[in-house]
């Protein structure tokens, strides 16, 4: 039995570890509480006159048809950005992995557009789709395509799941590559002896052997799609066309913002707190146990 270790200094891990709890208190906990105290409010927009009404803004929403568009949309945004960008990501990595010469430039490369901001790349992707001068959007209109997301809310909603994969796909690229370099040489090459083809070797080796780093994205992308995007939905279509693409996270923006709606977009925000934690903790719950880790 190996002996116990013991920290001589019993106040010093309690200093190290200050800076990120007053960190987390003040930047989290603190705003968390504030929201979840102002959800109970009806205020004016001055914050000058305030009514205690208990949960009234959280039925009041629950039962907007807005909120419910939103939350659908929501959901479709947040599936589709997450698998876009990770399938790509995924492809793109192996592909980058099979590279001999020149393989440090492509890597480079494919990590750039992680640099750009949110808003600068929807813009990026507004450019190229506009429909009077986007170059892609007049590829498009060559081949018989209507392209019009100022108009039109499916071609709304695909651009901005688009945009927003794109932003992602550098940092999932790079985790990507880091499982796929950890992953034993010999076992591919075993599986290639004994005649194994290259989908099957993937599907049945490489892909498994990827699964903790799979499941990590996953919730990352998750709670990317829920929040980080915002910047690219305000730049490139406000929530429109016809709130077409008004995620969760816009919607608190534009009525506690914009309509100065202090209660009920506070009691949003507490509502989409919830809805976070609770996927988390279902991916931790059911999605991890399909998770191998070697």
């Amino acid at each position: 039995m190996s002996p116990r270790v013991v920290f001589p200094n019993k106040v010093l891990p309690y200093l190290l570890v200050a800076p990120q709890l007053a960190i987390t208190l003040i930047f989290f906990y603190w705003p968390a509480s504030q929201a979840v105290y102002q959800s109970t409010l009806r205020e004016d927009p001055f914050g000058l006159n305030s009514k205690f009404v208990w949960f009234d803004n959280f039925k009041r929403v629950l039962s907007d048809p807005g909120y419910l568009n939103s939350l659908q949309v929501t959901a479709v945004f947040s599936v589709s950005t997450a698998f876009v960008s990770m399938a790509v990501a995924l492809l793109l990595a192996v592909m980058a992995d099979k590279v001999i010469k020149g393989r440090g430039l492509y890597r480079t490369l494919m990590i750039w557009p992680y640099a750009v901001a949110p808003a600068i790349a929807g813009m990026l992707w507004l450019f190229l789709f506009s429909p009077s001068i986007g170059s892609l959007a007049i590829g498009l209109r060559s081949l018989g395509i209507r392209w019009d997301p100022l108009l039109n809310g499916t071609d709304a909603m695909i651009l901005v799941v688009s945009a927003a994969a794109w932003k992602q796909i550098s940092y999932n690229f790079l985790f990507f590559v880091a499982g796929l370099q950890a992953i034993p040489k010999a076992l591919i090459e075993a599986a290639a002896i004994d005649g194994a083809r290259e989908t099957k070797r993937f599907w049945t080796i490489i892909f498994p052997l990827l699964a903790p780093t799979t499941f990590f994205l996953l919730v990352v992308n998750t709670v990317y799609a829920l929040f980080d995007t915002f910047g690219i939905i305000h730049a490139v279509t406000g929530g429109g066309p016809g709130r077409s693409t008004e995620t969760l996270v816009y919607k608190v923006y534009s009525d506690g913002a914009l309509n100065q709606l202090m209660g009920v977009s506070a009691a949003q925000s507490v509502i989409l707190m919830v809805i976070v934690i609770a996927l988390t903790a279902v991916q931790f719950r059911y999605v991890e146990r399909k998770v191998h880790y070697g």
